[in-house]
């Protein structure tokens, strides 16, 4: 898709979810922004992901059914994102088309997926998605782990020995037993990470995650997927860190204190743009510190210090 085609497809979405999207309008209107004062996308106001986990953020007919409710992580219901899906198709055609993009044919791959802490609670949109990868791939061999790491590393044996490409596709936590268990030189498996410590080990930068990893399984870059339960769209890395997102997302950047400053490109709070997000708000402002390069790929290098905020009404509405 073009960026004009984009741009024209998120204005009007955006004029559609200021229309039938009550938590939007009513964040929109607190910022005095309406449609007819938004013109470009760094003009589009953009939801805090916070919402999700204190109102029911849907665009459209509130009442439902929905097909889905994709949750975050979280100790208590305060702490948990809920995002209402109405129809998982739109997931799907936007995750296959992005895998695809990025990757080729997914019948090509072995899908292997150790993803132990979200096989452990409902509701994850990762675990969707890497179950339609799973049975999209056609392959006997691919499926979940939990903690068989035994398991597994006889199942990437094997298929190493065949020349089969291989996505493994980890939670960083389980990555990292896994290797520490199990190192391996891999030539035909990419090795995914999606993420998330989750308190199981002690906070490692990216960069020291992927060195272990690299090493581990003498690999020469790492790749990682992007992606949160606010969104149906992901972006995709194939080393240092760097995404690039699919044809449905765009990534923008604003000032940490002001949620209407927001920039094509640059450092700071990483804004999403999901078109995808049809029946929820396509305009994420996430708690993601990054830069967003003027390719339009990002980078992510760390996490929105909450302290910055206190005091910010807005997050109120």
């Amino acid at each position: 898709m073009t960026n004009p085609e984009f741009t024209a497809q998120a204005l009007a979405l955006h004029r559609a979810q200021y229309n039938t999207n009550a938590v939007y309008r009513s964040y929109c209107e607190a910022l005095r922004k309406s449609p007819e004062t938004v013109g470009v996308l760094e003009e589009i106001p953009f939801l805090p992901v916070s919402f999700f986990k204190t109102h029911e953020v849907i665009s459209g007919n509130s009442a439902g059914p929905f097909e889905a409710v994709f949750t975050s992580s979280g100790t208590t219901g305060s702490d948990t994102s809920r995002h209402f899906v109405k129809d998982l198709s739109e997931y799907e055609r936007s995750f296959r088309a992005g895998f695809e993009a990025a990757y080729g044919s997914i019948t090509d791959w072995v899908v292997l997926a150790l993803l132990p802490s979200y096989l452990e609670r409902s509701g994850s949109s990762l675990v969707y998605m890497a179950e339609d990868l799973v049975q999209q791939s056609k392959h006997p061999e691919s499926g979940f782990f939990l903690y068989e790491h035994a398991a597994l590393a006889a199942q990437l044996r094997a298929l190493e020995a065949r020349g089969q490409k291989t996505l493994l596709l980890g939670v960083t936590f389980a990555l990292l037993d896994f290797a520490e268990a199990f190192p391996m030189p891999l030539q035909h498996t990419i090795v995914m990470e999606t993420g998330g410590m989750k308190g199981r080990k002690k906070e490692m930068t990216r960069t020291e995650v992927h060195a272990l990893l690299k090493n581990a399984f003498s690999i020469p870059e790492i790749h990682s997927e992007y992606g949160m339960t606010e969104m149906l769209s992901q972006a995709y890395s194939s080393g240092a860190g760097i995404f690039t997102p699919s044809a449905t997302m765009r990534a923008l950047v604003r000032e940490v204190s002001d949620p209407l400053a927001v920039r094509a490109s640059g450092s700071g709070v990483i804004n999403i743009i999901d078109l995808s997000n049809k029946g929820s708000c396509a305009f994420l402002s996430t708690e993601d510190i990054g830069t967003v390069y003027p390719d339009g790929r990002f980078e992510i290098m760390g996490r929105l210090d909450h302290s910055a905020l206190r005091g910010c009404s807005l997050l109120t509405v």
